[in-house]
């Protein structure tokens, strides 16, 4: 029977409804923390984790990977394509231009990059042709100067399918009445939307169309690389462009969203430790709980004392009880948490068209809607981590239990 003792007292004294209404608050106090920093901790890893699969497949899916350039520009690219794919980590190519514009329509005027491609090619290295919400790539054809907007950018200009729009591009032509830069009328032949920042600056158009409006004749500005591992860009740039040699030059995408993804990793790191600790301080409130319990109980552990329990035994009874109130509490954090983390996508969008207000402006945070990716490794470390803190926060009360000297308090009972 006395080997039962701990677990069998333990689980009773927290079930037991105590004289001492103040210890019933600080142990109910004590459960909420621990639920309410277990959950939030869920909750805002998940977050973090949707900002970081979105900036992987939304941008990293339309930005390429790496890009080999060369300024005079490139006229045997297909060959170079066809190499370049046989490499290690290579899985696509595909060739660019790349041209800064400036659309104009009917006194709106808005700064974009276009991106002249070859429909068929650029399916391999980006999954803009996945986000089409109207038209498709293959209407880029050459000679019908057709153009591709981003939903944000054909919002701006106030355009649809089958509207008009001027490109005017930096570089000048010289006439006989002076110098004027380029431009050409194109139609708007699709649109297509990422819900990221790109939806704002960026249009396609077929290569061939780019070629004449820079007068490039039948060279390409590069090639843009698609990558098995975003973590080897920097590496097989570098090697890429020693083998090619001079006359060449080599961009990752660690030079146009590095640092964003930096922010978001640090970021991450930075809000779980503070949410750690949040979970830490909820954790060590079961100290005060378990040694004002201890404290009422000194009665009851000297009784205890008397009839055979060991110092061993009454620290196992006030283990149990601080560890059964902190297992509750990160159980329910563990369901709330996950719940939230579940859900908080559409919560946000409910909310958002409930109140007519938007959260997130995608030229700030690079998307336009909340994201959450619930990771069960997340989950594991968390539950550890403040079963940990938990367990460690018992150990000086049960400590406290065990010294007490049975003699001392029934001399004054």
């Amino acid at each position: 029977m006395l080997d039962r003792l701990p677990l069998l007292l333990g689980l009773r004294y927290v079930r037991a409804k105590r004289r001492n209404h103040f210890i019933s608050f600080i142990s109910l106090t004590s459960m909420l923390g621990l639920t309410l920093g277990v959950a939030v901790l869920i909750l805002v890893l998940s977050v973090m984790n949707g900002f970081d699969r979105e900036l992987r497949t939304r941008i990293l899916g339309m930005v390429p990977h790496t890009q080999i350039e060369k300024p005079a520009g490139m006229t045997e690219w297909q060959s170079l394509a066809e190499r370049l794919t046989e490499r290690e980590h290579v899985v696509g190519a595909a060739p660019y231009i790349q041209q800064q514009g400036m659309f104009a329509v009917d006194g709106r005027n808005q700064g974009a990059m276009v991106n002249g491609i070859k429909p068929d090619w650029e399916r391999r290295v980006s999954i803009v042709d996945d986000h089409m919400t109207q038209g498709s790539l293959d209407d880029l054809k050459p000679g019908e100067w057709n153009i591709v907007l981003g939903s944000a950018l054909a919002r701006q200009l106030g355009v649809g399918v089958g509207d008009s729009v001027t490109l005017l591009v930096p570089e000048a032509s010289i006439t006989p009445a002076g110098v004027f830069p380029r431009l050409k009328r194109f139609t708007v032949s699709g649109l297509f939307s990422v819900g990221a920042d790109l939806d704002a600056n960026l249009a396609y158009a077929h290569i061939e169309d780019m070629q004449t409006l820079a007068r490039m004749g039948d060279a390409v500005g590069g090639l843009r690389l698609e990558l098995d591992n975003l973590f080897k860009a920097g590496s097989v740039t570098q090697s890429i462009v020693d083998e090619l040699g001079a006359g060449y030059r080599g961009l990752d995408w660690t030079y146009s969203r590095g640092n964003l993804f930096q922010a978001i990793q640090m970021e991450k790191r930075m809000i779980g430790l503070l949410l750690t600790v949040i979970v830490a301080v909820a954790a060590f409130n079961i100290v005060s709980t378990l040694v004002m319990v201890v404290t009422d109980k000194h009665a009851d552990i000297a009784i205890l004392r008397t009839i055979g329990a060991t110092p061993r035994s009454i620290m196992g009874i006030f283990m149990v009880q601080g560890l059964t109130i902190g297992i509750m509490g990160i159980l329910i954090g563990v369901g709330l948490g996950v719940l939230l983390a579940l859900t908080v996508s559409d919560i946000i969008a409910f909310v958002e068209s409930t109140l007519g207000i938007h959260f997130l402006d995608a030229g700030v945070y690079f998307i336009s809607d909340l994201p959450s990716q619930l990771l069960w490794s997340d989950v594991g470390t968390i539950v550890l981590a403040a079963f940990v803190l938990t367990f460690l926060s018992t150990l000086y009360p049960a400590w406290r239990a065990a010294k007490v000297q049975p003699a001392e308090v029934l001399r004054y009972e």
